[in-house]
């Protein structure tokens, strides 16, 4: 018979309810875990990448067997900038963790399992059951809110297996050569093979959604462009990524209400480059350290930690700024071919989110690469309220 009460739900069962879940079993094997997923299956459909010095050693060490490709260095192109830039760039793919969960979940991963209603100790199921627990987690995704001003990383991606060997040792995080089509553009590669291609057509935009049509068919004159014949089409993978501009962060944390949340629901993310993984990690952490306690200290928990998070990533937003509100946005990829002009060492910790006060310095220092007023009101653009900048 069905259990009526748990320790944990976690509702959700993408990148940061699927390391919580991980963290729960090993470190908590006793606590009773399920895991709800609304889609046929976990893990949904991506690729999840970083830099190793995004993450600590014991993070790197825990990961470990998740990851499915490594390489020692990446690439970035732009107009008058080609550079390599080395580092261990690592991916994790949605099928492997995916079948992680399903071995450590087993029963307790309940697939096709929507639900209506998510308060801090109760789901209320589609078909309207109701399950109990001490703690739920919601980890459903970014929540529509009025209280971030947000721009999009928006994608798509194909994963192709070529008629011949592709010839890349390492991936190219940003091509912006091409075509910028009214924001900033830039092609991602992975090598996954030697005849095995990740190709991403990336937009830095102002809406969240993307042509697809025009994706594929961006895909398609880069591969051709690049002499890289096309043969089986392996799966398709597109998404959106939030970029944090501003916000009102006491206004956002009391939308939640009190309820305890994971991953973009909980507004964790690079405000930048939209990478979760690495704050995903942290909160696995965090989360896994207080367990069992009850779901009132779990939220102020996790709210404390994503205010933290919010107040590191203040740099970030005021170039995000920059980025999407000074200038043509055609004329986007200058601030970052200027960007990654810089030393070596700056760029790994920016991706880490880790900044000293002389990166920030060199960052904004000298001409800026957008129309100088421009640049000033992006970067002064701000709110009375003191939690909103």
């Amino acid at each position: 018979m069905m259990p009526e009460h748990y320790d944990v739900i976690l509702v959700g069962a993408g990148l940061a309810n699927g390391l919580i879940a991980l963290q729960l079993r090993q470190r908590h094997p006793q606590l009773r875990v399920l895991m709800l997923e609304s889609h046929a299956h976990p893990a949904g459909n991506h690729t999840w990448s970083f830099h190793q010095d995004d993450l600590s050693p014991h993070q790197l060490q825990w990961l470990q067997p998740l990851i499915a490709h490594r390489w020692p260095g990446y690439q970035v192109r732009f107009p008058t900038l080609r550079r390599n830039l080395s580092g261990e760039y690592c991916s994790i793919t949605s099928a492997d963790f995916a079948q992680r969960l399903y071995e450590v979940m087993a029963d307790d991963l309940w697939i096709d399992t929507p639900v209506n209603e998510v308060r801090p100790t109760q789901v209320t199921l589609a078909d309207h059951r109701v399950l109990h627990a001490a703690v739920v987690i919601d980890g459903r995704g970014l929540q529509h809110t009025p209280h971030l001003q947000l721009g999009y990383q928006a994608f798509v991606g194909q994963e192709w297996h070529l008629a011949k060997p592709h010839g890349l040792t390492q991936p190219i995080l940003m091509d912006a050569t091409v075509d910028q089509q009214q924001g900033y553009r830039f092609v991602y590669t992975l090598p996954l093979s030697a005849d095995r291609l990740l190709i991403e057509d990336t937009h830095y935009i102002n809406q969240p959604t993307l042509a697809e049509h025009t994706a594929r068919q961006n895909i398609a004159d880069y591969a051709k462009a690049h002499h890289w014949p096309l043969s089986l089409l392996v799966r398709e993978e597109q998404g959106s990524l939030p970029i944090t501009l501003s916000g009102d962060i006491d206004a956002f944390w009391q939308q939640q209400r009190g309820q305890p949340c994971s991953g973009l629901r909980a507004g964790l993310f690079h405000a930048t480059t939209g990478y979760s993984l690495p704050t995903a990690i942290s909160l696995a952490e965090l989360i896994a350290g207080l367990l069992p306690c009850d779901a009132a200290t779990l939220s102020r928990a996790i709210e404390q930690f994503a205010r933290e998070q919010w107040r590191t990533q203040r740099f970030f937003r005021l170039l995000n700024r920059m980025l999407f509100l000074a200038g043509r946005p055609d004329q986007r990829w200058r601030v970052m071919q200027r960007f990654y002009r810089l030393d070596a060492g700056l760029i790994s910790r920016f991706y880490a989110g880790q900044l000293r006060l002389s990166d920030k310095a060199r960052i904004l220092c000298g001409k800026p690469p957008v129309p100088i007023g421009e640049a000033v009101r992006a970067l002064m653009m701000t709110s009375s309220k003191p939690g909103k900048k």
